[in-house]
C-alpha cells in the first residue's frame, strides 16, 4: 500500500475514518477520565490522532473524544488549565468505545473510589480500557491487574498502592505500555506508547499509519525524513 505525505509536514496521509456503526448507535465515545489536578499530556497524542489526521479535522472520525469528570465543572490539569466537561460520573452514557484514564494527583484523593464501579462495569462489558500512570496504580489499588499482564510507574508503587487488593506481581511487565485482554496500561513517560496501544486495540487506522504515527512523534521529522 502507497504511502502519501502532508507538504506541510511530512507526516503520512490516511483516508479519513467513517463515522458511527452501521446500526447507527452511537457508542462510538472514547471517554476520558479526568480528575482534578489531572496530567495533560498524556492525553494529547491519542485524542489528536482520533480527531483529526496529519493536515486537518476529519470530517467522519471513527470514535468521538469526550470528556467525563466528577461533576460539570471545569477540571483542573496540573499545568492550570481548565477542561469542560461533556460529562459527569452520573450523566456519562452506559455504552461507548472505550474508557481512559488519564494519570494526575487526583488518583490519590477520595474522589477516585468514584471511579471504581465505572471501571468494573467497563471491564464487564468487554470495553477497551487505558489506564496510565497514576491511574494504572489506581487499577492495581482496586484488583483490575490482578489477571492480567500489565505495567505502571514501577512494580514497588503498584505493590504500595495496592497492598493486599494486588495480588499479580508476576504479571507486572517492565514496558512503557502494555495490552492485555482490552486493558492497556502505562507508564507516566509513555504517553506515545500508551496512545499507540489504544489506537492499535480500537482500530483506529491501519497499523502501517499508526506504526507511522508513532515513530513520527517518536523519532522526529529531522530524523525521520532527513537526507
Amino acid at each position: 500500500m502507497e504511502t502519501h505525505f502532508c507538504p506541510s509536514c511530512g507526516m503520512p496521509l490516511s483516508d479519513d475514518n467513517k463515522g458511527a456503526n452501521a446500526d447507527g448507535i452511537r457508542n462510538n465515545e472514547i471517554l476520558y477520565v479526568l480528575l482534578p489536578d489531572y496530567a495533560g499530556h498524556e492525553i494529547v497524542y491519542l485524542s489528536e490522532a482520533v480527531a483529526s489526521d496529519e493536515s486537518a479535522l476529519k470530517a467522519n472520525p471513527k470514535y468521538i473524544n469526550k470528556v467525563v469528570a466528577p461533576t460539570l465543572e471545569p477540571v483542573k490539569s496540573i499545568g492550570g488549565f481548565r477542561t469542560l466537561p461533556d460529562y459527569s460520573f452520573e450523566t456519562m452514557p452506559e455504552d461507548y468505545a472505550a474508557i481512559v484514564l488519564i494519570g494526575g494527583f487526583g488518583w490519590a484523593t477520595p474522589v477516585a473510589e468514584k471511579v471504581v464501579p465505572i471501571v468494573r462495569q467497563a471491564i464487564e462489558k468487554g470495553k477497551t480500557v487505558g489506564a496510565i500512570c497514576n491511574a494504572a496504580s489506581f487499577m492495581a489499588k482496586y484488583g483490575f491487574l490482578n489477571s492480567i499482564g500489565h505495567t505502571g510507574n514501577g512494580l514497588e508503587q503498584l505493590k504500595l498502592w495496592g497492598g493486599d487488593k494486588y495480588t499479580n506481581p508476576e504479571g507486572y511487565v517492565c514496558s512503557q505500555a502494555v495490552t492485555d485482554k482490552n486493558i492497556v496500561t502505562a507508564n507516566g513517560s509513555a504517553t506515545l506508547e500508551f496512545a499507540k496501544e489504544l489506537l492499535l486495540l480500537l482500530e483506529n487506522d491501519t497499523p502501517e499509519s499508526i506504526e507511522m504515527y508513532y515513530q513520527f512523534n517518536k523519532q522526529g521529522f529531522c530524523s525521520l525524513f532527513s537526507d
